[in-house]
């Protein structure tokens, strides 16, 4: 089976294709669209949430490979495998990144299965030697992860564009990054909160505490 290179991808504003129109092809038009990708959607027909869905479009023509022109990313759902063949051949043609739905041999990528807190997303991957066991483990993880990672990363993110911004210094920079992501920032964070961390971490920046 093949090795896959983990990346995330940056996909705000660009064409990202969708071949099928039923419940699963919904699934990952809600996951590309969550992303910020132009979504279009190619099908004969499409299920009803599909037809609900603001914020995409909706080609109903049958597959012509036409419809990939601009795309990044390509995925087929179609409950025909000749179809979903020619848009995987189609698409590797023409240099695009495509996944087939439960079509190991057909992906030049694959979906891991993801947690998502705000800005920081977990993702577990087999490889797709095996998704359902991913998907074990991304329950199993899901209960370990709660909203309060989210808040914390959100926290994280406002203080690194500040010292970014006020710190020219890149070892000075580094070191109070590196200080204020630390596991018992975090655990401070749990006890007291995002305004008493905040201040924490703003005296961590102003040198009022020596970082480690």
């Amino acid at each position: 089976m093949s090795k896959y290179y983990p990346a995330q991808i940056n996909i705000n504003n660009k064409k990202c294709v969708v071949v099928g129109g039923g419940n699963v092809a919904w699934r990952k038009v809600c996951s590309l669209k969550n992303a910020g990708a132009k979504v279009v959607v190619v099908s004969p027909v499409f299920c009803p949430e599909m037809e609900r869905e603001e914020g995409i479009e909706l080609v109903k023509q049958k597959y012509d490979e036409y419809y990939l022109n601009g795309a990044v990313i390509v995925i087929a759902s179609t409950d025909d495998e000749k179809v979903n063949e020619k848009v995987y051949h189609d698409a590797v043609r023409k240099g695009m990144l495509v996944n087939v739905v439960d079509k190991p041999d057909y992906c030049s990528f694959i979906v891991p299965s993801s947690i998502v807190r705000g800005d920081l997303c977990i993702t577990i991957s087999t490889g797709g030697s095996s998704p359902a066991f991913a998907r074990n483990i991304r329950l199993h993880l899901e209960k370990q992860f709660g909203n309060e990672y989210s808040e914390f990363t959100e926290l994280l993110s406002e203080m690194r564009r500040k010292v970014l911004g006020e710190i020219s210094d890149e070892k000075i920079r580094r070191g109070i990054l590196q200080r204020i992501a630390e596991w018992d920032m975090f655990d401070f964070f749990k006890e007291k909160g995002a305004s008493e961390t905040r201040n924490k971490m703003l005296n961590i920046i102003s040198g009022k505490h020596i970082c480690k």
